[in-house]
């Protein structure tokens, strides 16, 4: 595998983290509007990634292929703006910490579903137990991060 798509993968788990703070504050400084924040979080990431597109993106073809689309495919934007003031609400309430380490375990009991079934046009990907074992794993250190005060927490 790749060394570069492993840096990749963990520091775009650090920005949602980093992203999480920064949009809660904003939030905070709106406020207290979670759905605000989204919004303006999405209105700069979209005049961004539209400065990058006009200068990387192949626009000619655009047209035919954004029509040819099939419906499901437009959920992309609809479950990112989800995401965003999931975690813009959800953080101040339960911790960025708690919060991530909530998303990651819906990530993955969500990413072996779609791969064990090749859902979404994606590849099939077999299921073995030791990626159950370390989904139950997951699991208990959730247990342990979330709980851990309050059951050892002497008295």
């Amino acid at each position: 595998m790749n060394q570069l798509y492993l840096v990749m993968a963990l520091a775009g788990g650090a920005g949602l983290s980093i992203q999480a703070a920064i949009n809660s504050r904003l939030s905070a400084g709106v406020g207290g509007q979670p759905l605000l924040a989204a919004l303006i979080s999405f209105a700069v990431g979209t005049l961004c990634l539209g400065a990058i597109a006009l200068w990387q993106a192949d626009w000619q073809s655009l047209g035919t292929q954004l029509s040819n689309q099939p419906w499901w495919r437009w959920l992309g934007g609809l479950l990112g703006a989800t995401i965003v003031f999931s975690s813009v609400f959800l953080a101040p309430r339960l911790g960025i910490a708690n919060t991530m380490f909530l998303f990651i375990l819906g990530q993955l009991v969500a990413g072996m579903i779609i791969d064990s079934r090749g859902l979404l046009q994606m590849p099939v990907r077999p299921l073995y137990w030791w990626k159950f074992a370390g989904l139950g794993i997951m699991f208990g250190g959730l247990a342990l991060f979330m709980f851990g005060e309050r059951w050892f927490a002497r008295s």
